[in-house]
């Protein structure tokens, strides 16, 4: 027997460093890791031991006499991923535990600004360094980031990810300053008197555009936008969305844009025992449409999404999927990807999935989620607001990229969803590469500011899932330790106590981790009597409500 990992994998390497026989794939030391949807387990050399599902924070372990029927197919996903790339010992082993600090340093103090996935692996980080002291800074005021208002409210195995960092910052190394704005409440000066390093972990909160005319008419918008309006952000939950008409359309076809097409086409109820904001959960009660339409610029091998979030669609109840077996006639090109020996198994699963669904019967009455590939959009029509879509046919060209040819289309719908991208924005005193979206690093410490250093999108771009953060804030923290190590940190003038005091003066409704612990107990119980797993509290009044 051995075990399997299946769809949920966050890939933050929990599981490897629990694995006695290491036999869970990719490493992250590993040149494959970086572009992997998910880790393998090889069936041949598993011994069954379980650590690996006792460790994964997202459940996404499992006995292969337990894998749930709709994740089966991730029985042969392992095995196959094994078949094209051997069990390789070669690096011998796991990377060795981060080195505990010597006492004859003292206590590292590090600020760290942003409290979601890769602030909190940071923080991790430090803490088994040893003799350290982690002040976690969000202007928002609640924690965990895109785990909160970015994650799918029907996959809250993946939040769990949170409940593993909040054990972790149970310690009194760790405090959390959230609802404080750095650059407003405190400047990054004043961050830098009262610690050695300052890490920016803030995230790509901006997103990319279209470019093209029509895209400012009412009834386009951005999936970010509509995400975090369907997760209760704050700064998102007084967004209305018009959900009258019988089609959407998204433009991108990643993983942001299957969880869209799931959200607008799930039955309410089904999203009734999630954490969904309750203004999107009565909208979506109340919402008209029938049909998302999910557009891709290239071909199906090409395909942004992820084969886990492909293959859940197989299992929405009352929901089709719909895709015309002609656009699955590949190009000689994307062929040659497929026939390449080395191929990576989850893109020929994709191929062999879309080729399944547009074999599949649709049911009548359903819901429907249709896939077109090698379609760009060129214009978005209407008067008052979004009336259609004008789009161009593309082929590939030899080096897959897309190009238009003369044949052109329309689709009418009210809502347009643009999911082309997250991008970083400008932060406050700090250098920003404004063509790629990030802050100008070496592996992560940010140029021509000694003691400031950089993790997360916001280093390296809007790419890879919750737990590649784990390996970038890694390579952070051993760049801020080499420095503290040899000296050349200032060490800070002001101490905890000195910061909390200023922090009061300036935001008298910082929440700190106890005022945090009494709003995440309080979001808790209210979700209790209705077996949700919470109930957000957005607005500052329903804060205060909670923690006065």
């Amino acid at each position: 027997m051995t075990f399997v990992i299946t769809q949920r994998c966050c890939s933050d390497a929990s599981c490897i460093a629990e694995c006695p026989v290491d036999c869970i794939r990719p490493r992250p030391e590993d040149p494959e890791y970086k572009s992997a949807e998910m880790l393998y387990i090889d069936p041949d050399t598993c011994i069954d031991c379980g650590a690996c599902a006792d460790a994964c924070p997202v459940d996404a372990i499992y006995s292969e006499f337990d894998v749930p029927e709709e994740m089966g197919r991730y029985v042969d996903l392992n095995r196959v991923y094994f078949e094209r790339y051997p069990l390789d010992t070669s690096l011998d082993g796991l990377a060795p535990s981060p080195k505990r600090l010597s006492d004859e340093l003292g206590t590292l103090r590090v600020a760290i600004i942003g409290a979601g996935p890769a602030a909190c692996y940071a923080a991790e980080e430090l803490l088994a360094r040893g003799k350290v002291e982690v002040e976690i800074f969000d202007r928002l005021a609640a924690p965990w980031g895109l785990i909160r208002s970015g994650v799918a409210p029907d996959h809250q195995e993946t939040k769990g990810v949170a409940n593993m960092f909040a054990t972790a910052f149970r310690s009194d190394a760790v405090n959390f300053h959230l609802n404080v704005n750095v650059g407003e409440h405190v400047s990054l000066a004043e961050l830098l008197d009262h610690h050695h390093a300052v890490i920016y972990a803030v995230g790509a909160s901006s997103d990319r555009h279209l470019g093209i005319p029509g895209e400012d008419l009412p009834g386009s918008h951005s999936a970010t936008e509509f995400v975090a309006w369907y997760n209760g952000h704050p700064d998102h939950a007084g967004r209305e969305f018009d959900l009258s008409g019988e089609r959407a359309v998204i433009v991108g076809n990643g993983n942001v844009a299957l969880d869209v097409a799931r959200i607008l086409t799930l039955d309410p109820d089904e999203l009734a025992g999630t954490d969904i904001a309750d203004h999107a959960l009565e909208a979506l009660r109340e919402s008209n449409i029938r049909e998302v339409v999910v557009l891709g610029r290239r071909g199906p091998v090409q395909g942004a999404y992820s084969a886990s979030e492909f293959l859940a669609l197989a299992y929405l109840p009352g929901v089709d999927v719909v895709i015309d077996p002609e656009d699955l006639v590949l190009d000689d090109a994307s062929s040659a990807v497929l026939d390449d020996p080395e191929v990576d198994p989850t893109l020929t699963f994709k191929m062999d999935l879309a080729r399944e669904f547009a074999d599949r019967p649709a049911a009548g009455g359903n819901r429907r989620i249709v896939f077109r590939y090698l379609a760009s959009p060129t214009e978005l029509r209407g008067g008052d607001r979004v009336e259609a879509l004008e789009y161009v046919r593309n082929e590939l060209d030899a080096e897959l990229n897309a190009t238009p040819t003369d044949e052109t289309g329309s689709i009418a719908t009210s809502l347009v969803l643009r999911s082309v991208g997250y991008r970083g924005a400008p932060v406050t005193d700090v250098p920003f590469d404004d063509a790629r979206g990030v802050i100008p690093n070496e592996r992560g410490r940010v140029a021509d500011l000694t003691g400031v250093y950089t993790t997360g999108w916001i280093k390296r771009g809007p790419r890879g899932v919750i737990g590649t953060n784990r390996a970038d804030s890694a390579e952070t923290i051993a760049t801020l330790i080499e420095d503290f190590e040899a000296g050349t940190l200032t060490p800070p003038t002001g101490s905890r106590t000195d910061l909390a005091a200023l922090l009061a003066e300036r935001q008298p409704e910082v929440i700190d981790k106890a005022r945090w612990s009494a709003i995440d107990a309080a979001e808790k119980a209210a979700g209790t009597p209705h077996g949700r797993p919470r109930v957000k509290f957005i607005s500052l009044e329903q804060l205060r409500a909670t923690i006065d």
